[in-house]
């Protein structure tokens, strides 16, 4: 079995090789327990660092040599870089975080075994039900973050704990299938997605995760989650015109 790990990314300069060096060194050890080959796709969207730059002359250094990088000139948003390295991949299950490594790299092989062991089509990481899960938030930050993410599933009609995690792994043909009918470009892609793998039918499991890297968000919180609401409001009504 053979797993792509997708990185979306826009001026990292600061995280990509440390991001890099930690995914080989991590999946390196999990082969062959977890899966026997894998790949790692980074996915710029047109950042104006040296982030293409420093994946590009790692990509060719043989200790790196299952990284890659795809790309695009333009800036048009995380939805569509995670989309770009999707297509691009070629992996049995294909699974996104972010650059930064927010939850770790033991989750990864974690999430590609539940992926096989509970025969699910999708595998989601929750902050919700890991006790530690918002560990380091501060008391707003938290609170915050539980209602803006209760609110935008219940209005979506999902009952995950926390769609917006930015780790997910699913397997690798349906979610190639997935993003090649996706549009939305920004943050409310993830809505899309499991819009319309619930729409296909596909099962759907949690895995706790907790963020031991705390970044910079690049959420606004008030605004993003405004927009995410008419986001998903558009994209029920189209799903439900579609056969």
């Amino acid at each position: 079995m053979k797993l792509s790990v997708i990185i979306p990314m826009y001026n990292e300069e600061k995280e990509a090789a440390r991001c890099a060096g930690a995914l080989v060194e991590a999946l390196d050890a999990a082969i062959p327990d977890a899966f026997d080959d894998y790949e790692i796709v980074f996915s710029d969207d047109g950042s104006t660092d040296r982030s293409a730059e420093i994946v590009g002359a790692l990509a060719g250094d043989p200790a790196y040599r299952r990284v890659r990088l795809v790309g695009s000139d333009v800036n048009r948003g995380k939805g569509a870089a995670v989309r770009r390295g999707v297509l691009a991949s070629d992996g049995d299950v294909v699974l996104y975080t972010d650059c930064d490594l927010a939850y770790g790299t033991d989750v990864i092989p974690e999430a590609v075994k539940k992926l096989a062991e509970s025969g699910a089509d999708g595998v989601i990481g929750s902050r919700a039900i890991h006790p530690d899960g918002y560990a380091g938030y501060t008391a707003i930050r938290k609170a915050a973050s539980k209602i803006y993410l209760r609110i935008l599933s219940r209005f979506a009609g999902f009952s995950l704990s926390d769609s917006q995690c930015g780790f997910k792994a699913f397997r690798g043909d349906l979610c190639r299938s997935l993003f090649r009918d996706c549009e939305t470009d920004g943050w409310s892609f993830d809505f899309e997605l499991l819009m319309r793998a619930e729409k296909k039918g596909a099962r759907i499991v949690e895995t706790p995760v907790r963020v031991i890297r705390h970044g910079a968000s690049k959420i606004r919180l008030l605004g993003d989650s405004v927009k995410m609401l008419r986001d998903v409001r558009r994209l029920r009504r189209k799903l439900s015109r579609q056969a």
